[in-house]
C-alpha cells in the first residue's frame, strides 16, 4: 500500500443536463476551476448508448484486453470516483458507476462514455495539499495513481 494526507477544499454541487458525458463534463468542470484532486459521487440517470468498462477480457493475463457494453436503454445510476491529474497537468475522472434497470443491473467506468438522461447530480469535494497523481503504467497500460 502507498498513501499520502490531503485537505478537504472547496465542495462543488453540479447538476448535469441531459445528453452531457459524465466524465468530459466532470473534467472539463475541473480545469475550469481548478480542481485538480477530488472525491466525486455521482446520482442520477444514465441514457440509452452509454458505454461502460465492464472488466478485463481475461482476469489475470498478461495482456490486458478491456471490455465493454452499452447499454440499451435507460437506467438508474450512482457512482464514486475520483480526480487527479495525469502526467501532464490534466484532472483525470476515475469513476465506476452502477446502473440498474428493472431488476437488471451492471456495474463498470464511465471512462468510455456515459451519457446522462434527463439529470445528474454530482457532489465534488476538492482535495487540496495533495502531490498525488495519474502515472502511466507501461505494464498494464493504466494510468494508475501514484500518492
Amino acid at each position: 500500500m502507498k498513501f499520502s494526507e490531503a485537505k478537504q477544499g472547496r465542495v462543488f454541487v453540479l447538476r448535469l443536463e441531459d445528453g452531457e458525458i459524465v466524465h468530459e463534463t466532470v473534467e472539463r468542470f475541473a480545469r475550469e476551476k481548478g480542481v485538480n484532486a477530488a472525491a466525486v459521487i455521482v446520482l442520477g440517470g444514465a441514457d440509452r448508448g452509454s458505454r461502460l468498462v465492464v472488466g478485463p477480457l481475461d482476469g489475470r493475463s498478461d495482456k490486458i484486453v478491456p471490455m465493454g457494453t452499452v447499454l440499451g436503454d435507460v437506467h438508474e445510476m450512482t457512482g464514486t470516483g475520483t480526480i487527479f491529474p495525469d502526467e501532464d497537468g490534466n484532472p483525470k475522472l476515475h469513476m465506476h458507476i452502477s446502473t440498474g434497470r428493472n431488476e437488471k443491473s451492471m456495474t463498470g467506468c464511465v471512462r468510455n462514455g456515459v451519457k446522462v438522461w434527463l439529470i445528474a447530480e454530482v457532489i465534488i469535494l476538492e482535495l487540496i495539499d495533495t502531490s498525488a497523481m495519474r502515472k502511466l503504467d507501461r505494464a498494464t497500460g493504466f494510468e494508475l495513481l501514484d500518492p
